[in-house]
């Protein structure tokens, strides 16, 4: 090797250049994005503050935009005066018991689909995909005659029943379990596992992402339900959170004090659950849409 080869292999070679943060084209979309989080975070940031507020003060000319003093008086009188804590502890049993019990639903059906082939299957697969273009506002009716028959108006298990087999939550894990490697379940049947041990011990395990996607999202949709809790729900003392919150509005006055304070608590959860389990729901709504 000449001298002039050895010189250029011994020099570094150039590194690609990166955008600064001061360049106008790195700046223009810092810009955007930070205006664009503003926007998002405001209405949460507003909703916090009105919550420490009177109503008086809430609906005067200058809208505050700094914390008040009334959020103990606010607190107070919702969870002393209104039922609220009630609707609170209602609507933390019924979700938990719709994430549990729907996602075990949820599951067997996408890993029946997933791994089992047997007549009518893609009839009844195709049934659940039309499933998810109905509204549920169509079936509604329908849903209230069955709970009068069933006696089952004004009770939880009224609540969670009628939507365990949530069709999203089949196709998803429907999905994400077709790209779990067959062999490893012909292997486990090979060694004698039964079908729920291979469930429990090989499939499960691998799926964590898409189960944390499938839970966060069965905790929402019970947790923001209005119309079926509005519906099958007769007495204050079964009220969801929802349901309570919109008792809230008076025919002639309303405390919005009381009211923002209900809807700041209540979203409390749900942003929690999310925030805690945001990296697996990303991964898990992600999974099953590439295949290799």
């Amino acid at each position: 090797m000449s001298a002039a080869r050895r010189r250029a292999a011994a020099r570094p070679s150039p590194q690609p250049r990166t955008a600064g943060p001061f360049e106008p084209r790195a700046l223009a979309l810092t810009i955007t994005v930070g205006a664009a989080a503003l926007l998002f975070v405001f209405p949460f940031y507003w909703l916090v503050v009105a919550m420490t507020h009177s109503t008086t003060e809430i609906f005067s000319s200058n809208p505050p935009l700094l914390p008040g003093d009334h959020l103990g008086e606010n607190v107070s009188h919702l969870f002393g005066g209104t039922g609220f804590g009630r609707a609170v502890l209602n609507s933390v049993l019924a979700a938990g018991i719709y994430t549990l019990v729907g996602g075990v639903v949820c599951t067997l059906a996408g890993y029946a689909f997933a791994t089992y082939r047997f007549r009518g299957a893609g009839l009844a697969f195709t049934l659940v995909m039309v499933m998810l273009a109905v509204p549920f506002n169509l079936t509604v009716v329908p849903l209230f005659k069955i709970m009068v028959k069933a006696d089952l108006l004004n009770t939880m298990a009224g609540l969670v029943l009628p939507n365990l087999a949530l069709p999203f939550g089949i196709f998803l894990m429907r999905q994400t379990l077709q790209g779990f490697p067959r062999e490893l379940v012909e292997s486990g049947r090979l060694d004698g596992v039964g079908e729920f041990g291979i469930l429990r011990r090989i499939v499960l395990p691998a799926m964590r992402p898409s189960l944390a996607a499938l839970a966060i999202y069965l905790f929402l949709a019970s947790w923001n339900d209005f119309l079926w809790p509005l519906v099958l729900l007769r007495t204050s003392d079964a009220y969801t959170i929802p349901v309570s919150l919109a008792s809230l509005h008076g025919l002639i006055d309303t405390d919005y004090g009381q009211l923002l304070s209900g809807t700041a608590i209540s979203a409390l959860p749900a942003a929690g659950l999310f925030l805690f389990l945001q990296r697996h729901f990303i991964a898990g709504m992600l999974a099953g849409a590439v295949k290799q």
